[in-house]
């Protein structure tokens, strides 16, 4: 395969990928904001996705570390959230964990400053979301909300921002 039908192929493979995880977001953002929970299935079908578009397009890119670095950071975001589930269940639901791997594979892709940048939007959003409905008196201490959509926001703000420092510099 020639160099340019190589890269044409991994980019195709790529956009699949972040396509697919777009409508998976979209769809597990509303499940999760109107019942608390994130579907097996939904995920499940988001990481069959994920993997194996991006690893075509690492196979064709020829570029193992990418790879490597996408399942990585799978693995850190899911390893992160199954602590903080382990050490008070009621913090973190286990749907946000397994989501929280889905979100890593994609900002892995596109390198460990995105996938920080994704962790931080995602955190300090809901924090600021749940002080704001503490001082509204709307809820006490120990407010109860969906994080799978702050997790899913704070991952596409990431990479919003990581495609526009990729366009400008």
């Amino acid at each position: 395969m020639d160099v340019e039908l190589a890269t044409a192929f991994a980019f195709g493979a790529v956009a699949i990928a972040f396509v697919a995880f777009a409508v998976v977001s979209v769809v597990l953002a509303v499940i999760d904001l109107r019942t608390h929970r994130l579907p097996n299935r939904i995920v499940g079908a988001g990481y069959v996705i994920a993997v194996s578009s991006l690893g075509v397009a690492a196979i064709a890119a020829h570029d193992g570390g990418v790879a490597m670095r996408s399942l990585g950071a799978g693995a850190v975001l899911f390893g992160a959230l199954f602590v903080v589930r382990i050490v008070d269940p009621r913090a973190i639901g286990g749907g946000d964990v397994k989501l929280a791997g889905l979100i890593g594979l994609h900002l892995g892709w596109l390198g460990w400053d995105t996938v920080v940048l994704g962790s931080m939007f995602a955190f300090a959003g809901a924090g600021l979301f749940a002080l704001v409905l503490v001082l509204m008196r709307r809820r006490g201490f120990g407010v109860r909300i969906a994080f799978g959509p702050w997790l899913l926001g704070g991952a596409w703000a990431a990479i919003a921002l990581t495609a526009a420092a990729m366009t400008i510099g």
